[in-house]
């Protein structure tokens, strides 16, 4: 089992970065880290030393980029476990996807709110 953790921090200029952390404090040497993109390795992954773990820098490459929602696993190379994933959402079907999601909310709250008012009239304990 690998004791490492990755915490993303942010993207900029189509680099994600993060922190790598060695459970336990840093100890030890710079760990392995691979990332890969439906099973292809992502090339310029960089891991630089840092107060108390390791700055992760992972160039996003432009043609991973497209609709939908894109996964990229971060992997401890040395016990080949995954240790961290990023996400990247884009494209027009998403937010026609989140839309829906929301009218659907909307209309389950509306049911919710009608049925607890009934049940507020039924029982007598509308208060106002």
């Amino acid at each position: 089992m690998t004791d490492l953790s990755v915490t993303k921090t942010r993207i900029i200029e189509g680099v994600w970065e993060g922190v790598v952390l060695r459970n336990g404090g840093r100890n030890g040497e710079t760990p392995a880290i691979s990332v890969s993109h439906l099973g292809e390795p992502i090339e310029g992954v960089a891991l630089d030393d840092m107060d108390g773990g390791w700055q992760l820098r992972v160039p996003i490459p432009p043609h991973t980029i497209s609709e939908g929602v894109q996964t990229y696993l971060i992997v401890d190379s040395a016990t080949h476990e995954e240790v961290g994933a990023f996400n990247l959402i884009a494209g027009q079907a998403l937010a026609h996807d989140i839309r829906v999601e929301v009218d659907l909310l909307r209309e389950e709250l509306d049911l919710l709110k009608r049925a607890f008012r009934r049940h507020c009239v039924e029982t007598g304990t509308d208060r106002g």
